[in-house]
C-alpha cells in the first residue's frame, strides 16, 4: 500500500510538471518564437508536427525491445514475460498516438503549404504504414482468439519497427514533396536560432507526456495482468474443491 502511494505521488508529480512544461512550451512556440518569413504563423504547427514526428520514431523500439524480452522469458520467466509484454502494448499505444498526432498536423500543414491534404510523398507514405502496422498490433493483441496473441504480436512488432529507419531516412534517400531535413540536411538546413528554445521545450515537453502516459499504460496493464492470475488462481482453488 505504501509503494503504491509513492508510485502515486511521482505520477502526480510528474503530471504537474509535464503540464507545466507544455504551458511554457506552448506559450514559446505561439507567443515568442519569431513568425517564419514565408509561411508566416502557419508555421507555429512546426514546433507539434516534428516532437510528435521524433517520438513517433522512438516508442517502436521501446515496443520492440519489450517484445524481445517477452519472446525470450515467456517459457523460461512467464512473470518477467509478462512485465515485458504489459510494456510493449503500452509503448504501441503511445506509438500510435505520436503518429496519429504527426499525420494530422502533417495534413494541416500541407494543405497550408501544398494546397492540398494528402501527397503520396515517400515520407508520408511511410509515416502512414507505421501507424497502419501498430494499430494492426493492438487489433491483433484485442480480436486474436488463438490465445496467442502478445506472440504473435511480438513477432509483428519486429517486422514493424523495420519501418522506422525507411521513415526517418525516406527524405534523405527520395526526393518528394515534404521538405528536407531541418537539421543535418545540408549547409542551407537549420532554423532561426531564436526559434531553438520553443522548439526544444516542446521536444521536452512532450517527451515528458509520452513517458507518462507510457506508465500510466503499463501500471492500468500490470492490474489487469494480476486481476486475470487472481481470478485463475480463485477459479482453480474452487474446482478443488468442488473435487472434495
Amino acid at each position: 500500500m505504501r509503494r503504491s502511494r509513492i508510485y502515486a505521488m511521482v505520477g502526480i508529480s510528474w503530471l504537474a510538471l509535464t503540464l507545466a512544461t507544455l504551458a511554457h512550451a506552448t506559450w514559446l512556440a505561439l507567443f515568442i518564437a519569431p513568425t517564419e518569413e514565408t509561411m508566416l504563423d502557419v508555421q507555429r504547427i512546426f514546433y507539434y508536427h516534428v516532437p510528435s514526428s521524433m517520438l513517433s520514431l522512438v516508442f517502436p523500439y521501446v515496443n520492440l525491445t519489450a517484445s524481445i524480452f517477452y519472446l525470450a522469458w515467456r517459457r523460461s520467466e512467464p512473470l518477467r514475460a509478462l512485465t515485458a509484454d504489459a510494456v510493449a502494448i503500452a509503448a504501441a499505444e503511445v506509438t500510435v498516438v505520436y503518429a496519429s498526432i504527426s499525420l494530422t498536423t502533417g495534413m494541416l500543414w500541407g494543405r497550408a503549404a501544398w494546397g492540398i491534404w494528402w501527397a503520396w510523398d515517400a515520407r508520408l507514405t511511410s509515416m502512414l504504414l507505421l501507424w497502419l502496422l501498430y494499430v494492426s498490433y493492438l487489433l491483433l493483441r484485442k480480436l486474436s482468439a488463438s490465445g496467442q496473441s502478445q506472440t504473435l504480436a511480438a513477432a509483428l512488432s519486429v517486422f514493424a519497427a523495420i519501418d522506422v529507419p525507411i521513415v526517418f531516412l525516406s527524405i534523405r534517400l527520395w526526393r518528394g514533396q515534404h521538405p528536407a531535413p531541418v537539421f543535418g540536411g545540408g549547409p542551407n538546413s537549420g532554423i532561426n536560432p531564436a526559434m531553438l528554445p520553443a522548439f526544444g521545450w516542446n521536444v521536452l515537453g512532450w517527451a515528458m507526456w509520452g513517458i507518462f502516459l507510457l506508465a500510466l499504460r503499463y501500471a492500468l496493464e500490470r492490474r489487469r495482468q494480476e486481476s486475470e492470475q487472481e481470478s485463475a488462481l480463485k477459479a482453480i482453488e474452487d474446482s478443488l474443491e468442488i473435487a472434495r
